[in-house]
């Protein structure tokens, strides 16, 4: 039997999980887990959505732009889809790669250390001042730190109004989920974003060497439509801050809960690279994402009609048996250079090397100074419908 939305579900293929209820976002695997097994794909039946979770089946329809377009928005509710309208996320070829070329001009690591100097003195800094402290929150003492000065610095962002981005960025990855109250309680902070971006980050209040000024530059020149600088640096912002402190959090928590790990990379350093790919795998900092298909998808006995929303999981491929095996595990020695966590295809992050070279810089600086990190308290979540990290992670660090 094949079965379409629209026509009577078999149970095995339709479910009443909720991706986005307080206690899936609070602890998701059990349900990503119960989602893979259904099948190839799954109905929710709340959301009238098709999710992906498995791993195969989420990386092939992330590399079949045609397929499952983004150009219809990547959100899963009209508001943000009409926010970011223009944004390199939510465009298809040929549009996306005219957009992304001013990522990649501007994310080199030539023009990256020219524009924010030496990631890995500044992460040496850092190491140092919590080691000092020797117990300190290793989200809002560490793991926010660097990327919220490389970024700022990056982007040119003027002095003002700096100390508030990060308030305002936290409220965009909620504001992509399906119309529910965590949607609703974010849309004023996009709101005040794309204030800040209208009104203080203008093109004459930018450092005139930053990414803000080239995307300016390039809309003069005519390369994108001017509308579309606006999105293009929320976009931006948000996805460079918040994954980046989540991943770097969560490597922290994960690093405190296997102490074994971090003795290994403690004494191989080398293998800083191989643990960041590993903790994204782990605990992938984008949970999710959706788009839309252009035609009928296949999936075994079932077909997704054409225009449905499909969410594709990052965080349920990243942990599927069919494809890592024992993927409950860290393992710094793994390697998984095909981790999903940061997209796949014509819509892979563009900002990932960035992440990583914080990553790298911070998890090396570490690895030279630090004998030990435990836990030194509770860790707490705040639910996000998109990114999930700890929101308070108390930490004690021993030096070596």
């Amino acid at each position: 039997m094949t079965i379409t939305t629209g026509t009577t579900h078999q149970a095995k293929y339709a479910s009443d999980i909720d991706p986005f209820s307080d206690e899936h976002l609070q602890d998701p695997y059990e349900n990503w887990a119960a989602l893979r097994d259904i099948g190839p794909a799954a109905y929710l039946t709340k959301y009238d959505m098709w999710i992906l979770t498995r791993y195969d089946q989420v990386r092939e329809a992330l590399g079949d732009h045609e397929t499952f377009v983004s150009g219809r928005g990547v959100g899963m509710n009209p508001f943000y889809n009409k926010a970011y309208e223009g944004a390199p996320l939510n465009t298809d070829p040929p549009i996306h790669g005219e957009l992304r070329k001013v990522f990649t001009d501007a994310l080199r690591p030539k023009f990256i250390r020219k524009a924010i100097g030496d990631i890995e003195r500044n992460a040496t800094q850092l190491v140092d001042q919590v080691l000092e402290r020797g117990t300190f929150d290793a989200v809002e003492d560490f793991a926010k730190v660097l990327p919220v000065e490389v970024v700022m610095d990056l982007v040119g962002f003027p002095l003002e109004g700096r100390e508030n981005i990060l308030i305002r960025a936290e409220g965009a990855f909620n504001a992509a989920g399906p119309q529910n109250q965590r949607v609703t309680d974010s849309l004023p902070k996009l709101d005040q974003l794309f204030a800040y971006l209208h009104e203080v980050a203008t093109p004459d209040n930018l450092m005139p060497d930053g990414f803000g000024a080239m995307i300016y530059a390039a809309a003069d020149r005519g390369e994108f439509p001017p509308q579309a600088c606006i999105p293009i640096m929320s976009g931006y912002l948000t996805a460079a801050l918040d994954t980046t402190i989540t991943a770097t959090a969560s490597a922290m928590m994960l690093f405190a809960q296997h102490p074994e790990q971090w003795a290994l990379l403690r004494e191989d350093p080398s293998l800083v690279p191989s643990a960041f790919l590993e903790t994204v795998r782990m605990e992938s900092p984008v949970q999710v994402f959706s788009r839309v298909t252009s035609r009928d998808v296949q999936l075994e006995d079932i077909i997704i009609p054409e225009d449905s929303r499909v969410i594709h999981s990052y965080a349920a491929a990243n942990r599927d048996p069919r494809h890592f095996l024992d993927p409950d595990k860290f393992d710094v020695t793994r390697n998984p250079v095909d981790t999903l966590a940061f997209d796949y295809g014509v819509h892979d992050c563009p900002g990932q090397s960035l992440s990583k070279m914080e990553a790298h810089g911070l998890f090396d600086a570490l690895a030279k100074k630090v004998d030990r990190i435990e836990l030194a308290g509770d860790i707490k979540y705040v639910h996000n419908n998109l990114t999930r990290g700890p929101s308070e992670l108390p930490v004690r660090v021993y030096p070596r």
